[in-house]
């Protein structure tokens, strides 16, 4: 057993797991955030998306040892205060979600976007989004959530 330390949505955590276990899983089983999501463990559907130091990856396509001395963000973790975040917000206000099963790889893809162009059109978001499968909504309010929050985001919202 590895003994793994990073930070997790702002605060400092320790997990013990075996050298092969997945971060998706030390996320889920060891630290309880269970907003992220294990959708078909190929790295294809993109709803295990958490950020590492920052930036959008698929937590199923990692190690949980890679994280060691890293931040880790997850979807419990954008929310300020104990509100939504923007982007949670604009998904439910826009009908960004149905099921929910991929909103919260969706998100945190679309954080990600937004942190790096704060003003993307509806192209950018779907070429970001590529990565994030959906089953259910046909990706039109997906994007339409995307554009309200990052309007929101600019403070034009």
């Amino acid at each position: 057993m590895h003994k793994v330390e990073f930070e997790l949505n702002g605060e400092p955590v320790s997990v013990e797991v075996e050298a092969r276990t997945l971060l998706v899983d030390a996320l889920r089983g060891g630290l309880g955030k269970t907003g992220t999501h294990v959708g078909c463990d190929t790295s294809q559907c993109g709803a295990c998306v958490v950020h590492l130091d920052g930036r959008s990856v698929k937590s199923c396509s990692l190690l949980a040892v890679q994280a060691a001395g890293r931040r880790v963000t997850t979807i419990e973790g954008i929310g300020a205060d104990g509100g939504l975040h923007p982007l949670q917000a604009a998904f439910r206000e826009h009908h960004g979600l149905q099921c929910g099963y991929c909103t919260p790889g969706m998100i945190m893809s679309a954080l990600d976007l937004l942190q790096s162009n704060p003003d993307p059109d509806d192209a950018e978001i779907r070429e970001w989004l590529e990565g994030n499968l959906c089953r259910c909504t046909g990706y039109h309010g997906i994007v339409r959530a995307v554009r309200a929050a990052a309007a929101e985001m600019r403070g034009q919202g």
